[in-house]
């Protein structure tokens, strides 16, 4: 009740009326019936513009820390999400990408929207990196379309650091459904899973118009962090 609430009350009009979004493809949203939407992720903004302006619901998988966080603060982020629906995944550990997986399958099988970020991380620098194969197991396993999403102006209006966004008009581009049915079965083949995650990339790529960087985020975020510690001494 509370997600409806906040969508169609509280939240999702003042959304509409601050950031105007600009919304393209918004037919390529199946009706009816499980999907994923991947998405490219640069703001802490992109957890709220995409579900304002989609009719149905769709529920994230959210990283642990946002339920976890201390002080006032924390505890009413975790509310909010918690309220709004959205699933905690620890990124943490070998057993994370199985506990991720086994949500998302979960959303899935009710016949509802999972949204993910298979970069799984937000982009320190504006840059598109290198997708998990996560999101191509889910979509084999579950026999189910995958929507790609580009959120652009987002890391414009608050890249990640910034408390409050800048208040500036977004896009937010769907493009056509991908279908892997031509892989049924072979979610266990690491080839079949890389090609299929490299698809969704590109396909999110071209909608977003961003640079390109064959490297997990992850990675090239702890490079950058180090690099500054470095600096520093």
């Amino acid at each position: 009740m509370f997600y409806h609430v906040l969508k169609y009350v509280l939240l999702g009009p003042l959304l509409r009326l601050l950031f105007r979004p600009r919304i393209e493809g918004l037919e390529h949203i199946p009706a009816e019936g499980a999907a994923i939407i991947a998405g490219n992720h640069l703001s802490f903004s992109d957890h709220f513009l995409m579900p304002a302006i989609l009719k149905r619901r769709i529920t994230f998988l959210a990283k642990a820390e946002y339920f976890t966080g201390p002080g006032l603060k924390g505890r009413l982020t975790a509310a909010f999400f918690r309220s709004a629906g959205q699933i905690p995944v620890d990124r943490s550990g070998k057993d994370a990408g199985r506990a991720a997986i086994r949500e998302g399958l979960g959303v899935l099988s009710k016949g509802e929207l999972l949204g993910i970020y298979p970069e799984g991380t937000r982009s320190h620098d504006g840059r598109l990196y290198k997708g998990k194969v996560g999101v191509a197991v889910m979509a084999l396993r579950a026999e189910v379309p995958v929507v790609p999403c580009a959120m652009v102006g987002t890391f414009e209006i608050q890249p990640p650091g910034q408390t409050l966004p800048k208040i500036k008009r977004v896009t937010v581009r769907f493009g056509k459904p991908l279908d892997f049915s031509r892989y049924a079965g072979m979610e266990d083949e690491k080839a079949i899973l890389r090609a299929v995650t490299d698809e969704i990339m590109y396909a999110v790529l071209e909608l977003s118009g961003q640079e390109y960087v064959d490297r997990y985020a992850a990675e090239v975020k702890a490079e950058a962090e180090a690099a500054k510690k470095t600096g520093r001494r």
